[in-house]
């Protein structure tokens, strides 16, 4: 894999991050009020919502320790094995973005990605910044579905990050 596919790769890998959940919250609904009217989460709340968590995804997990906002993240089985390793922060009410270098077979590529927050009531909503489309993060009461659902607190990382790096190093 070159370089530039694996900087499609990891584009991928993040912009599939949260759309799991698209086709089952996107929808309009009586019940679930206007993203659009929500306020923007404050950094307290962005900050209590993702610290020392780790985000399960489709084919991988990222990890926000609190420990210097260092963020580290694995996607991928096998040869398509990636990881990756930066810093989470958080820019502005509402706005948690990491950065990080991710590894692959054929070299390291560095990524940015962004996600905006917003409540309305007792929902929170989220997108994928830049142009990502606004969905139900955390219902009220909160549903096993939401994508909130997936953050677990603890280090669900380290481990299959330290065999994919290892694997990695193998075959350079």
């Amino acid at each position: 894999m070159s370089i530039f596919r694996t900087a499609l790769m990891v584009g991928a890998i993040c912009a599939g991050l949260g759309a799991a959940t698209l086709g089952a919250t996107a929808a309009p609904s009586k019940t679930i009020p206007d993203a659009s009217k929500g306020t923007p989460l404050t950094s307290a709340e962005l900050y209590r919502l993702y610290n020392n968590r780790s985000w399960l995804w489709k084919d991988g997990a990222g990890f926000f320790s609190v420990k210097q906002r260092k963020f580290t993240a694995w996607s991928g089985k096998g040869n398509s094995g990636s990881y990756g390793v930066g810093v989470w922060f958080i820019t502005k009410p509402g706005k948690l973005c990491f950065r990080a270098k991710w590894h692959a077979k054929d070299g390291t590529v560095p990524a940015l990605t962004c996600f905006s927050h917003r409540k309305a009531g007792k929902v929170v909503f989220q997108k994928r910044e830049p142009d990502g489309k606004w969905y139900v993060f955390r219902n009220a009461p909160a549903k096993s579905g939401d994508e909130y659902a997936k953050l677990r607190r603890g280090n669900y990382v380290s481990s299959r990050l330290s065999k994919i790096e290892a694997r990695l190093s193998a075959t350079r």
